[in-house]
């Protein structure tokens, strides 16, 4: 962000592990300002600072509206968590969340449809979407395996909680059932080196490629353009929106309560598809069953891809939903 743009930047300092519970210096003070009656930020549930600012708003300063932007509700909140939850989003003005799935769960929590706003998600789309349309097929898989076999990729960080493991152990099974197929990893990790010795014990280390990280969006939009089909086994969160963007889709678990948002991005049979949560037998079958029906309609299913991130998944689109709803 450009804070020379804005009329006014205060900056807030914070301490502790934003993964267990944080302080944040500068942002109770803000409340107190006058000149300020609408507040539109983060709701950081690990943040003590947090909690007391929208306390203190709720009871001292009824006047001044509060607009949050949160991941909302998975459906896995129990106890003081969700009692917690609940609360402020009964006592904000507006709550943007990232997809309809949460908005849908926080409605039969009681929430007002009227005051949750379906903010989406957004990686880099104006620089993505110039090398889309600048980018053509090249051999480079080919180049690389020695053969024209379809190709699957991951990209992102290589680590336990993406169940990768299932992803090189259904390459494998593929591979037996006469589905020839290559799997490539973009990202690094502390997963790699486990990758490398599965491959190897199940006899697949030629049709796995651990390119690595790769911080050059150029050549990870032909790495992406070029692949056939996008597997993360487990929650699959921002890969779907930088494979998407390229025009690949994306195959991810249907357990949405230990999802990101970003699944609602994948539609059945149109941007991808869902296999059975932890079932390595329906990952293998849900990827086998799409090359079979969807290997033919490639640029269909391309153009799909793009249109789901050109509606929904992009800055524009999450700028006009603020301006829409920030009375």
């Amino acid at each position: 962000m450009d804070t020379s743009k804005l009329k006014n930047v205060h900056r807030i300092r914070q301490y502790g592990d934003p993964s267990r519970i944080m302080v944040k210096i500068g942002l109770l003070k803000l409340l107190f300002k006058k000149k300020y009656q609408t507040y539109f930020m983060l709701a950081e549930t690990r943040s003590i600072t947090d909690w007391l600012f929208f306390w203190m708003a709720h009871n001292f300063f009824p006047k001044k509206k509060m607009y949050i932007w949160t991941h909302g509700w998975y459906g896995k909140e129990t106890g003081v968590d969700a009692k917690m939850k609940l609360w402020l989003y009964s006592h904000v003005a507006g709550t943007f969340v990232y997809s309809n799935y949460a908005r849908e769960l926080l409605m039969k929590e009681g929430i007002p449809g009227d005051k949750l706003f379906t903010i989406y998600n957004s990686l880099h789309y104006d620089q993505q979407k110039q090398l889309r349309e600048c980018i053509t097929a090249s051999p480079i898989y080919a180049d690389h395996f020695k053969n024209a076999n379809l190709v699957i990729i991951f990209i992102g960080r290589l680590t336990k909680v993406k169940q990768l493991d299932m992803l090189v152990e259904a390459v494998a099974d593929l591979n037996k059932k006469r589905c020839p197929c290559n799997l490539v990893f973009v990202g690094d990790g502390e997963e790699k080196e486990d990758l490398m010795k599965l491959a190897k014990q199940l006899d697949i280390t030629d049709s796995v490629w651990f390119y690595g990280a790769c911080y050059d969006e150029r050549t990870n939009a032909e790495l992406i353009y070029n692949a056939d089909l996008c597997v993360a086994p487990g929650n699959v969160g921002l890969t779907a929106m930088h494979t998407m963007v390229f025009g690949t889709p994306v195959i991810s678990h249907n357990n949405f309560k230990w999802q990101m948002p970003e699944f609602e991005a994948i539609r059945p049979g149109e941007t991808g598809d869902f296999f059975e949560y932890k079932n390595e037998r329906s990952l293998v079958e849900t990827i086998s069953k799409w090359f079979k029906e969807k290997n033919d309609k490639r640029e269909e299913v391309r153009k799909a891809c793009f249109k789901e991130i050109d509606t929904l998944w992009n800055p524009y689109y999450q700028m006009d939903v603020i301006k829409r709803n920030i009375k």
